[in-house]
């Protein structure tokens, strides 16, 4: 019993030392402010932290949104960016296409001024390539001066070639039977020759026309690529128009004559605008 009494006698002092060197340490750390210090440190880099994390949050949401809203901008340029390029590219066809027939055009109003007789230009609305009979429409017609067997000539690459005649009219259409064509009869002469003969078209899908009643004798006189033009004779078309250039000839075993091969001048696939000749004297065809 005096031994526990003891025990708590002893330690009682020192609990109150130990208390006794805690409070003097914290007064004595109030009194310097290290210990007010510390805790704004503290509190400062806590709120810091957080501060940072929301920062971080925030601006990784802000960022992800300006991300979307870029890319859809950036989508919506691409594709009016697209359409400006469809745009020029039709343009740059258009005015292609512009130069060309404006080249065309001057081809022809360059030689129509020479032309010593009336005439009417016209372009081509419609074609029937029959394979024996084929037929050429035009966007011109009675209310223009045309009239049924008339001449049709075109200006091509810088050349002048026959197309034909016309054989029906209205008014505001015409029909033009093309020289390929099987009915097509021309009187024609080789250019360097002067010899007579007749060409007469294959139809449609042949690339070239025959010329015949040619003599055998002028075989060593004519050579490929020589041209073939019109005679001028019984006024159904105008003198020395060129027809086509000879491809091929050879003699006929059964006659005494030669077989010509003639290319057209004019390439009827490619051919747009015509000149329709109205020249005094024209013999009507019935």
């Amino acid at each position: 019993m005096a031994d526990r009494n003891r025990r708590k006698t002893l330690k009682n002092p020192l609990l109150f030392l130990i208390l006794y060197v805690f409070v003097g340490g914290f007064l004595l750390a109030m009194s310097s402010g290290s210990f007010v210090i510390n805790f704004k440190e503290l509190a400062f880099s806590a709120i810091s932290s957080v501060q940072r994390g929301v920062n971080s949050v925030y601006t990784g949401i802000t960022n992800f949104f300006s991300s979307v809203a870029e890319l859809a901008q950036l989508k919506k340029d691409y594709e009016l960016l697209t359409e400006k390029l469809e745009d020029y590219k039709y343009l740059q066809r258009n005015n292609v296409e512009i130069r060309k027939e404006n080249e065309r055009l001057k081809e022809l109003l360059d030689y129509t001024e020479t032309l010593p007789y009336d005439y009417c230009t016209a372009q081509i609305i419609a074609r029937d390539p029959n394979a024996n009979y084929s037929s050429i429409t035009i966007n011109k017609g009675s209310k223009d001066g045309i009239g049924k067997g008339m001449p049709v000539i075109a200006v091509q690459n810088g050349s002048v070639g026959l197309v034909g005649k016309i054989i029906s009219v209205g008014p505001y259409t015409s029909m033009i039977l093309p020289i390929y064509d099987y009915q097509c009869n021309i009187s024609a002469k080789i250019e360097k020759t002067r010899d007579i003969g007749i060409v007469s078209g294959n139809g449609y899908n042949i690339d070239y026309l025959t010329m015949s009643y040619i003599k055998k004798r002028v075989i060593d006189e004519i050579q490929y690529g020589d041209v073939i033009v019109t005679s001028g004779e019984n006024d159904n078309y105008m003198k020395d128009i060129p027809i086509g250039t000879i491809s091929y000839f050879s003699p006929l075993d059964y006659d005494n004559s030669l077989e010509l091969q003639i290319v057209p001048v004019i390439d009827f696939n490619r051919l747009e605008n015509v000149i329709v000749a109205n020249f005094k004297n024209l013999a009507i065809m019935d």
